[in-house]
């Protein structure tokens, strides 16, 4: 996980932009990137947006570095990473400049972004929520790229999940638990559930206790430490009640709650006491439930339901991302039609100047940003420049449909998690209750 900071540039912003492009840190430039400005003029380009502030302060941009443990990343996807946080954190109302640095033991990521956004002309507000939402977010990107975490102050270039499991005091054990749960659908008997752990890469030891070894760990794992459901015995047991009560669930005829209400019968059996309580009755029952409060009477019903609100949760992201990526390009648009008329009597003086290769030498900056701004434009197909009232009342329509859809795919990310927490206890209830031979025996 990438540590991160940020603080404002209150002067200099040149010198600032000069020192995260310069090319001994860069790889020649070629780890240097933009959004809604050029890197090569984006201080002037940030004192155009700056002039226009509704608000004074002395804040001319806010410097945000993300820093990656020695060597967990290369630069290229360090970059990526950035680029993706600067996208998420400033949701394409702010132009920046990312570079990433590898002329240190550790590769690390600059981002400069002005203080003022393009659509409104408002500063940015950095206060401890907002860090917490960078940190949040950079730590979330991390992750979703397996990377390593990086705590100040403590040991470096664990894993994520190592320093999580470390954390909770779980580490191996964890795994352990997770491989044992994995293998046993799948097992026929103890010595096959054995070579399925093998087959994971686990080494086994054989002896008063069943123990297991991961790849890279130090000591064997007993398998009675691991809790009173992952015995020998209790293993056993589970994988006899898993193998008999397998059906295909196509041929599944009986209720499915009705189904549960047996399995939880059966778990609660005298002889199946302790595990039925591992298993946690009261999760069964709340499934139960559920299933009646949604009135989802068969497992093809359950699973129906399932992938219905999958689709919709995956349609409603889509939505989500194109809204965002229309905002984007909206706000750059209003940038250049900004820069356009606020610039446009300077060109019309220059246009009007008698020695204009001395005004362009005077001006040359400044001139530059207005025709860069004036292709864009010409570039999207607009023949004269479109109305800034209009765009920006568009805009804000359009923001407030994506804080819509943002709320729309938050229910249907929620129904989604939900509906899949529903499926895992329904496949455990119906596969972990005992079969009708070890009823019978007890």
């Amino acid at each position: 996980m990438a540590v991160t900071k940020i603080h404002p540039i209150k002067s200099t912003l040149k010198k600032a932009l000069d020192y995260i492009e310069n090319p001994a840190k860069t790889d020649e430039k070629m780890l240097v990137s933009s959004f809604a400005c050029s890197y090569e003029t984006a201080d002037i380009e940030f004192e155009l947006l700056l002039s226009q502030a509704m608000q004074k302060g002395n804040n001319l941009a806010h410097h945000l570095i993300q820093s990656f443990a020695p060597g967990e990343t290369t630069p290229e996807q360090a970059h990526e990473i950035g680029r993706q946080l600067a996208d998420e954190v400033l949701q394409g109302k702010y132009p920046y400049v990312l570079t990433t640095h590898i002329d240190k033991g550790h590769v690390h990521n600059h981002v400069i972004f002005c203080a003022v956004d393009m659509v409104n002309q408002r500063k940015y507000v950095s206060n401890r929520q907002s860090y917490a939402y960078i940190r949040r977010t950079s730590d979330r990107l991390c992750k979703e790229h397996g990377l390593s975490v990086v705590m100040p102050g403590q040991d470096r270039g664990k894993s994520y999940a190592e320093w999580d499991a470390h954390r909770k005091g779980t580490s191996w054990k964890a795994k352990l638990k997770a491989a044992i749960d994995a293998a046993l659908p799948q097992a026929k008997d103890f010595d096959d559930f054995l070579r399925l752990l093998q087959e994971q890469g686990y080494e086994v030891k054989r002896g008063k206790y069943v123990s297991f070894r991961a790849p890279g760990q130090g000591r064997f794992t007993r398998c009675k430490t691991l809790g009173e459901a992952y015995t020998e015995e209790a293993i056993t047991e589970r994988i006899k009640g898993r193998f008999a009560e397998r059906k295909p669930k196509e041929t599944r005829k009986i209720s499915l709650r009705i189904d549960l209400e047996n399995s939880i019968k059966a778990q609660q059996y005298a002889g199946y006491e302790k595990w039925a309580k591992l298993h946690n009755l009261k999760q069964a029952a709340r499934t139960l439930n559920f299933l009646t409060e949604h009135e989802i009477d068969s497992y093809p019903d359950l699973e129906s339901r399932v992938a219905e609100i999958t689709a919709a949760s995956t349609e409603a992201a889509a939505a989500l991302k194109a809204a965002e990526r229309r905002l984007a390009e909206m706000a750059v648009l209003i940038k250049d039609v900004t820069t356009c008329k606020e610039l446009r009597p300077l060109v019309q003086e220059y246009q009007r100047a008698a020695d204009k290769k001395q005004f362009r030498r005077r001006h040359e900056s400044t001139l530059i940003l207005y025709e860069a701004a004036a292709k864009a434009l010409k570039e999207q197909g607009f023949q004269k420049l479109p109305d800034l009232y209009t765009l920006k009342a568009e805009y804000k329509q359009l923001a407030e449909q994506k804080d819509q859809l943002q709320r729309q795919y938050a229910e249907a990310k929620r129904q989604m998690q939900e509906y899949d927490i529903i499926k895992q206890n329904v496949d455990g209830v119906l596969r972990t209750a005992p079969g009708k031979e070890q009823m019978q025996e007890r």
